[in-house]
């Protein structure tokens, strides 16, 4: 990897608002944040008057990257993010193709701190930055919300995330990424007669040009997952998620496809009782990456229906 790919794809990492990555995608920036999803999934909150309004904070450390191979980068590199969201969900009792109709926004904020040293023939080339800045909105137009049984509830979404967040191309991180993005995500909850719990969630990422750059990322695969066992109004078990990269970049500069994938895994823990927040909690570790930052994260998430 020559100095100036590698540069460039250390220069912009994240859009969190829980998930960070570098080497993958324009400038190692994963689209979507990844670690949304886990128990509950396939449930969307009830129709209410004024929706539901949730809070989410999250923390992402990483301070190695991984190449092709799966081999540590030959760079020093840190990257720490604190992510605040604010999102609101309003479902309806209006049906479409026997579905319960909704939709929803988020706002993300995000605070980044990141350094790289790499090292050259003439020197050290060094690089940090530490900003506290508006990521790019995601608005959700579209959510169908199915209950086949009572066992099972099953939900289709279409988001948008448009450019909105702060963004400079010459920066070294940067909270927007300068382009449109446009998911499908579907996701499922299977609760036995036991209380043991399998949520699943599935998103591709559809992007436009970075025009600054001339950068388009590939098309990216995200599959989020948890299984665990309902104790009173407690579950808990294991989350994680799968992400990988499923088409090349496409840049002038580019010589290779520059697609990333990771697996990320760890303890999760939500609570839910009628009337109350609703909260999840987990810890993710990343293992088996490629071209992208390796790390952990951290997150909470509240929800309550007014």
């Amino acid at each position: 990897m020559n100095l100036k790919k590698l540069i460039g794809a250390v220069a912009g990492t994240i859009l969190i608002h829980p998930s960070a990555s570098v080497l993958a995608t324009e400038n190692g920036a994963p689209t979507t944040a990844a670690g949304l999803y886990n128990f509950g999934a396939g449930f969307m909150p009830p129709a209410t008057p004024k929706g539901a309004f949730g809070l989410r904070t999250a923390f992402y450390s990483a301070n190695s990257f991984k190449d092709n191979s799966g081999k540590d980068a030959p760079v020093d590199f840190s990257l720490d993010v604190l992510s605040l969201s604010l999102a609101h969900v309003r479902m309806t009792d209006h049906e479409v193709l026997g579905a319960k109709y909704g939709w929803g926004v988020v706002f993300p904020f995000l605070h980044m701190e990141a350094s790289l040293d790499v090292s050259t023939p003439v020197g050290t080339f060094s690089r940090s930055a530490d900003v506290f800045r508006q990521a790019d909105i995601q608005v959700i137009p579209l959510i169908l919300q199915w209950h086949p049984s009572r066992n099972l509830g099953v939900n289709a979404q279409f988001q948008i995330q448009a450019p909105t967040g702060d963004y400079d191309k010459d920066r070294l991180v940067s909270p927007g990424l300068n382009h449109w993005t446009f998911s499908p995500i579907f996701n499922a909850t299977y609760i036995s007669d036991t209380g043991f719990e399998i949520s699943s969630s599935f998103e591709l990422d559809f992007n436009t040009r970075n025009r600054a750059t001339d950068y388009r990322n590939g098309v990216e695969y995200r599959h989020e997952f948890a299984m665990g066992q309902h104790v009173k109004d407690w579950t808990v078990g294991l989350g994680g998620y799968y992400y990988h990269q499923l088409t090349d970049d496409k840049a002038p500069s580019l010589t290779s496809g520059n697609r990333a994938r990771t697996i990320a895994a760890g303890p999760a823990l939500s609570f839910f009782r009628p009337g109350m927040p609703a909260v999840w909690l987990h810890g993710y570790k990343e293992f088996g990456t490629r071209n992208r930052a390796e790390g952990y994260s951290l997150a909470l998430r509240i929800a309550q229906s007014f």
